[in-house]
């Protein structure tokens, strides 16, 4: 039997929930869900899938990270980027740190799924799959015309396209055809397998990240050589043209929490209190009142609040780059 290495993806910084997400405290990290974190519930999700835990993260999160796992006694595999260098990067590495033989699944750092039973199914069912020496990625069954998610266009467990983030329109139409899931961002194949199509497909990548690995240092990656590495997602490096691809649809109960509407629909879930027009706050226990308006959010930080209307949650990112341009300290 194939052990299984639970590979956890930290390096986002949740941009598009600014201000709550922080570069000091990214939205994985943030106690506002049960006062537990994304993070630590990934964790415990998948302990009683995988034989063994590792972490791929960044010197900026590290620290947090290790807060999280040493609460809970867990040993585990730390692997730390001195510059993030994106998705194809970080999979490279959890691939060379593994045995040829070991399945891995990957997961990003900042999911909310429900329905343990289901999940454990289809993950189980992944496993199966790489094991047969197939690259599994979960789909997740649409429950509405989403357009903040990535899509796969599949033909029972095949994949037959994967597709950008959609307008309206298309997302209307992808609901439509019945054949295509959300793109969840998520793996599972066999360490050896994965290097073999990295290397095939970008072979730059697999070069340079296998140099920056025989150089690590108990996990620390060299600076120098890691930027070295091309930064590309591994849907671009690998996903999109490798022929061993199959996906596993799933029906759990999912959510990348990648915007604030995403968050709203969540904390509704968690009973939440909105008021009569569905207006929330969000980091204050202030009386605060909406007058004239419907399904807005305030959230509230020490040192910056944000309002907006639920479904223009997607444009904060615009908001972050620019704060980011003028080298805001409110980034941090």
């Amino acid at each position: 039997m194939n052990l299984v290495t639970h590979v956890v993806l930290t390096g986002g910084v949740g941009s598009r929930l600014w201000p709550l997400s922080r570069k000091s405290r990214p939205k994985q990290y943030l106690e506002m869900f049960n006062e537990t974190s994304l993070f630590e519930m990934v964790i415990e999700r998948n302990a009683t899938i995988a034989d063994k835990l590792m972490v791929v993260g960044n010197n900026a999160n590290c620290h947090l990270s290790r807060e999280v796992i040493e609460k809970t006694n867990t040993k585990y595999i730390d692997i730390i980027e001195s510059v993030p260098r994106n998705t194809a990067a970080a999979i490279a590495f959890a691939s060379f740190a593994s045995n040829p033989d070991d399945i891995l699944l990957v997961t990003p750092s900042d999911h909310v799924i429900k329905g343990s039973i289901t999940y454990k199914d289809a993950v189980l069912d992944a496993i199966v799959k790489a094991q047969q020496g197939f690259i599994v990625t979960f789909g997740i069954v649409p429950t509405k015309p989403e357009t903040g998610y990535g899509y796969i266009e599949h033909k029972d467990d095949n994949v037959l396209s994967f597709r950008e983030k959609p307008t309206q329109n298309v997302a209307q139409d992808f609901i439509e055809k019945g054949n295509f899931l959300w793109n969840s961002g998520m793996f599972c194949f066999k360490a050896s397998v994965m290097l073999e199509e990295i290397k095939r497909f970008t072979p730059e990548i697999y070069e340079s990240a296998k140099i920056a690995w025989e150089k690590n240092k108990n996990g620390l990656l060299d600076l120098d050589l890691s930027m070295a590495i091309p930064s590309i997602s591994i849907d671009y490096a690998v996903m999109e043209k490798s022929t061993k691809m199959k996906v596993v649809a799933a029906n759990f109960d999912w959510s990348d929490l990648g915007s604030f509407e995403a968050v709203y629909d969540y904390l509704i879930s968690q009973n939440h209190p909105v008021d009569e027009n569905g207006n929330m706050v969000i980091g204050s226990d202030l009386y605060t009142a909406f007058v004239g308006v419907k399904d807005s959010i305030f959230v509230h930080t020490p040192t910056a609040n944000l309002i907006l209307q639920k479904e223009a949650s997607q444009n904060i990112k615009q908001l972050y780059n620019r704060l980011e341009e003028e080298g805001s300290d409110l980034l941090n």
